[in-house]
This record gives structure tokens, C-alpha cells and sequence, in this order.
């Protein structure tokens, strides 16, 4: 399982460096693994697409609190799964937009089924079922959700963030290259 200290960095940096860990998530007593194929990072009271761009608020506060913690806000009737990272006193979070599934789900259903369930942060949330009662829980055992790290590798691609009107002039989206799961293609 990765440390918690590898969140207390730059947000996007994290954001980057996630792809290729592997997502785990713990339900009852299965196991659903995916390798994190694209996420964004949100920065704090700057960033005009950032939750945190408004100030401080009771749905948002998470972001300001130690990295490691799990982020989660609702967009469009979808949970979003977001990870606090953000080196001290900065803000920040990561959203993660798809995995890739590996493991038994993958000799269950087909390519087509798989990139429904686990291709964009909505999708991803409902079927790893994560919702609003994770919020502000540390990754590990209290979450029964850790990234952890196999040395898997990506060529990584970035763009604009995905649904965003204002956005900062970095790029903030990170994506493997041509990878099948990646919820828009450039």
C-alpha cells in the first residue's frame, strides 16, 4: 500500500503519478483492482474549476485537511472520488476519472461492459460503490480503499480538464496513451 506521504506533494505531480498505481476497494469480502488510467488535479482557491475556488465550506472542507484523505462530492447525480494531495499549507485533490479492471472481474465480463462500469468518475464510483459516506475517511483500512504500487508503467498523456469552462493554462488531466479505458480519447 502506498504511504500516506506520497500525497503530501504537489498536486499535480500526484495526480501524474498515480497512473499505473492500482486502485483497490474492498467490498465485503471481495476485492475490485483496477490500475489508474486517468485522473485531474484540482488546486485550491485559484483554480476557478477547484471546489475549493469559493473559500471554505462545510462540503468542501475536506480539501484543506491532511492529504491521504478521501475527497468525495456530488456532480450530476454521480459521487466524485476525489484524494486529498497537496504539500503543506496548500490545497488540493485529485480526482480519479477511470481505472482499467484487472483481476476476476476481468474474466467475467467483456472489454465493452468493463469500460461502462469503470470509464469515467461517475461510472467508476457507482460500480466500486463509493459515496458521500467515505468522505473525509484516510485510504487503508478505514475505507477498505488503498492505491497500491506495482511498478506498473504508462506513457502519459495530458490535456485540459474534462467539463471545465475556466480553466488554469496547464495542462491537469493525465491519461495512459491509448489505453482502451480512458474516458475520452484525444
Amino acid at each position: 500500500m502506498i504511504e500516506l506521504k506520497f500525497f503530501e506533494r504537489k498536486t499535480d505531480l500526484v495526480a501524474k503519478e498515480l497512473i499505473g498505481k492500482v486502485l483497490v476497494r474492498k467490498i465485503d469480502d471481495n476485492f475490485i483492482e483496477g490500475i489508474i488510467v486517468e485522473t485531474e488535479a484540482y488546486f485550491g482557491l485559484k483554480d476557478p474549476a477547484s471546489r475549493a475556488y469559493n473559500g471554505i465550506k462545510n462540503y468542501n472542507k475536506v480539501m484543506w485537511e491532511e492529504p491521504g484523505k478521501i475527497f468525495i462530492y456530488n456532480v450530476h447525480m454521480y459521487w466524485m472520488f476525489n484524494i486529498v494531495a497537496h504539500e503543506k499549507n496548500e490545497i488540493g485533490a485529485v480526482l480519479i476519472r477511470a481505472i482499467e479492471p484487472i483481476g476476476s472481474i476481468v474474466r467475467e465480463l467483456d472489454n465493452k461492459e468493463l469500460k461502462k462500469m469503470f470509464s469515467g468518475p461517475g461510472r467508476l464510483t457507482k460500480t466500486l460503490r463509493i459515496d458521500k459516506s467515505l468522505n473525509g475517511k484516510f485510504l487503508g483500512q478505514e475505507s477498505n480503499i488503498w492505491i497500491e504500487d506495482r511498478g506498473i508503467d504508462y506513457e502519459i498523456g495530458t490535456s485540459k480538464r474534462i467539463g471545465v469552462r475556466k480553466d488554469l493554462k496547464k495542462n491537469l488531466r493525465f491519461f495512459a496513451k491509448n489505453n482502451f479505458f480512458v474516458s475520452r480519447q484525444l
